[in-house]
């Protein structure tokens, strides 16, 4: 993949994995346009870095993703790259949180499954004009072999691991790349403060997975997650026993 010269649509990259990716297509050469749910984390990560455009919006809904889609095409008529990052996880009991309101634990869906298919489809007839097109869709070494702990989170990064294959091969005569970077546990605040201390470093991972990009690569991970998307079924069971079984 060039990371010059192309316009990004980042979801989710107002911190962590979104905003370090964001950062480094942004000094390659690209235009990037992060969009995020909150108006205060948006204009941190433009101060920081004044040459992101911002857009607030909130992908939980059709309607803000189809006015999403509007908006940057419209806007920015070379878009021709679209990231899917935005995600939520939530540590869950499944039979003792059963009282739980399910609209919490549908926000989990939405976010890390509808609404990465929605914008894809959405924007599949406008990025086939486009030079260079590519989707990418984050999702992680979870997809392979899941965390009990996390069980909807790493349900939705199996399906959306498992579209991903779909889609590059429907796609494959549109010339549009579909890529997939699927990290391992990273020290961000994913789940909340505090909760991800043990990953690995945030750049360190972003600077790999961009190498690996430009290379040509299709399917990226690293440390654990590179094992993960490796492995056989026996060695995945295995994975599956030890992170469960601590």
């Amino acid at each position: 993949m060039n990371l010059a010269t192309n316009t990004i649509l980042l979801t989710g990259g107002a911190s962590g994995i979104g905003l370090a990716l964001a950062v480094r297509f942004l000094r390659a050469g690209s235009t990037v346009i992060i969009v995020g749910r909150r108006a205060d984390k948006l204009a941190e990560a433009q101060q920081l870095y004044p040459g992101l455009i911002t857009r607030q919006g909130d992908i939980a809904t059709a309607a803000e993703r189809m006015e999403l889609v509007r908006w940057a095409t419209t806007e920015y008529p070379a878009l021709n790259v679209l990231v899917n990052n935005a995600g939520i996880q939530n540590r869950i009991q499944l039979a003792d949180d059963a009282a739980t309101d399910w609209e919490q634990r549908r926000q989990e869906l939405v976010i890390n499954v509808e609404a990465p298919i929605h914008l894809a489809t959405l924007l599949v007839p406008h990025l086939r004009q486009q030079p260079g097109a590519a989707i990418i869709n984050v999702t992680s070494g979870l997809s392979f072999a899941p965390a009990a702990f996390v069980p909807i989170y790493s349900a939705t990064k199996a399906a959306l691991h498992s579209f991903t294959l779909s889609l590059r091969h429907q796609l494959s005569p549109t010339g549009i790349s579909v890529l997939e970077i699927v990290p391992p546990a990273v020290d961000t605040d994913l789940g909340g403060p505090g909760l991800h201390t043990f990953g690995v470093n945030v750049d360190d991972f972003a600077d790999s997975v961009m190498a690996r990009l430009a290379a040509g690569e299709q399917e990226v991970g690293y440390g654990s997650s590179e094992k993960s998307r490796l492995a056989s079924r026996a060695e995945l069971d295995e994975q599956f026993r030890a992170m469960n079984n601590r």
